[in-house]
């Protein structure tokens, strides 16, 4: 792995580790992968002198991003999704826009010194629902098909988006 000294590479390893263990996990105790994941995440923020990694944007861009959204995308239904086209739009679009807009206003206020650009980054990427954790999450708790159909369809269509503007591998003008 270019760039990665071997501490980074045993740090990777370590979470891929923590990662399977708590996918494995979830089945057993019947809790959602995503929400151990978050679990997982938090919990690991909380120990302290945790090193820091940090991921080439190209690498999450041609990498991580495609097998989540190939995944999300497979299982949907196309029938489906042209038939809520107009819901999917609207909250790709308007949904985002106000989420985006709202976490930016907390945030700002909330963090002293924040710079507006930087909230709006946060809002920019926290906004966009996640097309796995949507599916695992709606399809265990008896949500109606459309409404899943509907969040599954957003989320295809903001994740690339969220991802391109900040993580993109290309020069930015």
């Amino acid at each position: 792995m270019e760039g990665f000294s071997s501490h980074d590479e045993l740090v990777l390893l370590g979470l891929l580790a923590a990662i399977t263990t708590l996918l494995a996990l979830a089945p057993i105790l019947r809790v959602p992968y995503p929400i151990l994941l978050v679990l997982g995440g938090l919990g690991l923020a909380a120990v302290p002198g945790v090193p820091t990694v940090e991921l080439p944007p190209d690498l999450v861009l041609v990498v991580v991003l495609p097998p989540l959204l190939y995944s999300a995308a497979f299982f949907a239904s196309l029938r489906d999704l042209r038939a809520n086209v107009r819901p999917i739009s609207l909250l790709s679009v308007g949904l985002v826009v106000a989420t985006t807009l709202a976490v930016a206003v907390v945030a700002h206020a909330a963090i002293d010194g924040l710079p507006w650009a930087a909230a709006f980054v946060l809002g920019a990427l926290v906004s966009p629902t996640d097309p796995v954790a949507a599916t695992a999450i709606l399809g265990r708790t008896g949500t109606p098909r459309r409404v899943v159909t509907v969040l599954e369809g957003e989320s295809m269509i903001t994740t690339p988006r969220r991802s391109s503007p900040i993580a993109s591998p290309w020069p930015r003008s």
